[in-house]
């Protein structure tokens, strides 16, 4: 039961984070198309990013993997138990946090091509040059779809949890039905050694 109860708090921690290698990959793609616009694509691959195709599908398999832990968090709802925990971030600290992750992300991922890949750029020019300072309204722009999709899951969590009639459960809690209230019997007065009148004189 301890096991499960951890891997169930594993999964709703990692099903959030599987997101972020997509926003990363959104962050760099929407960042050569508005830097280049149709010829986007030739200049990802004159700059050596051709081997981003053979990132995509392990990009989707984190991305059914975060929506199969909310598929599993919103059963959970549906049965009163809200798997996954308030966030303690406001929408805009989340979304500011979001974005500075994307654009930390980018910053490394063009440092690394700059020192491996054939073709690219090194130093800050591969970095912010060429268009690359598009990187930081592109990581606004998917740090805001993803803390609204984080918030937005939550909420969704909650009211399914609320609207089925229990209290919401901490993570790996199970929390038991209050009990009817039970009637006893009621006893008749000469049962209980009394009565409403005295012994007759």
């Amino acid at each position: 039961m301890l096991v499960g109860r951890k891997r169930a708090a594993l999964i709703g921690r990692v099903g959030p984070l599987a997101l972020m290698p997509a926003g990363a990959f959104a962050v760099h793609q929407l960042r050569y198309w508005l830097a280049f616009g149709s010829r986007a694509g030739a200049e990802l691959q004159a700059q050596g990013h051709s081997y981003l195709h053979s990132v995509v599908p392990w990009i989707v398999l984190l991305i059914a993997l975060s929506l199969g832990a909310f598929l599993r968090a919103l059963g959970r709802a549906l049965g009163g138990h809200r798997s996954l925990p308030r966030y303690t971030l406001s929408f805009t600290a989340l979304w500011l946090v979001c974005a500075a992750c994307l654009v930390a992300i980018y910053v490394t991922q063009e440092f690394l091509e700059g020192l491996f890949a054939t073709g690219h750029p090194s130093g800050l020019i591969g970095i912010f040059g060429y268009g690359g300072w598009w990187s930081i309204p592109a990581a606004l722009a998917v740090g805001l779809v993803l803390s609204a999709v984080f918030h937005g899951a939550r909420w969704v969590l909650r009211e399914f949890a609320e609207r089925c009639g229990h209290q919401i459960a901490a993570p790996g809690v199970v929390l038991a039905r209050a009990p009817r209230d039970v009637r006893l019997p009621r006893l008749s007065p000469l049962a209980e050694g009394w009565s409403g009148r005295g012994p007759p004189r």
